[in-house]
């Protein structure tokens, strides 16, 4: 088990506040210190703003890339490794399009796009900018890795440490922390002669794990006055042998993940975590990202994991859809009706849900992919099957969709 990321939240002014520096470095020196006394091993130390659209709602869009830049290496020089500036928002429709741009004038940061409203429901509009915000990302790198630091995002509030949904909200600094878990799942599920006991074995070393992190969350928050929101239990994996959450869920007794009997594997990772006595926060769900799980890349290279098995994994609770590599000649129209279906079920099942999809120039379904990357194992294309949207999909307004019980009868 690893710390993929301890996420600082902090509203850093329009103006880069020298205060906010400050505090930011002093920040990521101590967390630093504090893991390294404890003998854990921390990836990356990263930093997310409130959505920009707020946060530099007076400036023009030069005006907004050249702060993204200087944020960036003003932070980077600090030894935050990654920057997020959190969504475009439905409120602020002419954010959307500065997202390609910021993502194209930086190097590590990252945005995303959110396509709901807790009362009125799935922005239509939103959607569909989200679709070209992918369209547009795609041709800017030849393996399509642009998308990599883009996700449109169903129902997620601020505060989740992963990226790249992460962004804050507009009260005091904050920390959270992710984990790199998926061997705790595997280890705890191989060989278990139950399910009752692969169940106890996994609470047991979550919650092992919570106290440790707890102390040194505490540490930090007791040096540097920040406060701390909880830890992300989302299982994420690394593509390297006992760290895929497929295995973990194979190892239950699926002969291969995606068939029939998978579903019900994720449920009980998913209610397994639920049960643990942990301080969490984010999604703290069953991460399925595609590319960065070896045998999810396998099935999914074997055509037995699809994007619609996904979506339907995501009910039980789940990130969404995240590193799917999909067609290179993916029209908008196509990635909408996808990002449709995922913000419906945020709504629906109330529950925040992200969509990463990553369109590979000139592949086609089928097609291996060629990454090289450490946080990827490479599969092939996934087929898309969806010709579109049309009629009252293509307007403007809101899809009303509330949890179920929550609509006031008129």
């Amino acid at each position: 088990m690893k710390i993929r990321s301890v996420t600082y939240f902090d509203n850093p002014g329009s103006s880069l506040k020298s205060d906010f520096l400050r505090q930011a470095e002093k920040f990521n020196q101590e967390v630093k210190r504090a893991f390294q006394d404890a003998n854990i091993e921390l990836q990356t130390i990263r930093f997310a703003s409130p959505p920009y659209p707020i946060l530099l709602k007076d400036m023009k869009t030069d005006q907004v890339i050249d702060y993204a830049i200087q944020l960036e290496r003003t932070l980077n020089s600090l030894d935050y490794e990654f920057i997020s500036l959190g969504p475009a928002l439905p409120d602020f429709p002419e954010s959307y399009g500065l997202v390609p741009d910021l993502i194209e004038s930086t190097e590590n940061t990252f945005c995303s796009g959110l396509m709901t409203d807790p009362v009125k429901g799935v922005s239509l509009q939103a959607v569909k900018k989200c679709a070209e915000i992918i369209h547009r990302l795609t041709p800017l790198d030849p393996n399509g890795f642009s998308n990599l630091y883009f996700a449109a995002l169903g129902n997620v509030p601020a505060g989740a440490p992963f990226f790249p949904a992460a962004y804050h909200h507009d009260g005091q600094p904050s920390f959270a922390i992710a984990i790199e878990g998926a061997d705790l799942a595997d280890q705890a599920f191989k060989g278990s002669p139950s399910f009752e006991a692969a169940r106890n074995e996994l609470i047991t070393q979550l919650e092992d794990l919570n106290a440790r992190l707890i102390l040194i969350a505490d540490n930090i928050k007791n040096t540097t006055g920040i406060d701390f929101s909880g830890i992300d239990y989302s299982l994420a994996p690394f593509p390297d042998k006992g760290l895929s959450i497929g295995k973990a869920l194979e190892n239950l007794g699926l002969k291969e993940l995606g068939q029939h009997g998978s579903l019900a594997g994720a449920a009980f990772l998913a209610d397994t975590i639920d049960l643990a006595n942990i301080q969490r926060t984010g999604f703290s769900g069953l991460m399925l990202p595609v590319l960065e799980d070896s045998i999810l890349a396998k099935r999914a290279a074997e055509g037995i994991l699809s994007i619609k098995d996904l979506l339907l994994y995501s009910t039980v609770c789940g990130t969404g859809l995240d590193t799917i590599p999909l067609p290179g000649d993916i029209s908008a129209d196509q990635i909408s009706a996808i990002l449709m279906d995922l913000a419906a079920l945020s709504l629906r099942l109330d529950k925040p849900l992200t969509a990463r999809l990553m369109p590979i120039p000139g592949k086609i379904a089928g097609e291996n992919t060629n990454f090289d990357f450490a946080f990827f194992a490479n599969s092939k294309v996934m087929e898309v099957e969806t010709k579109g949207l049309s009629g009252l999909f293509t307007n403007e307004g809101f899809l009303d969709i509330r949890p179920r019980g929550r609509r006031e009868q008129k």
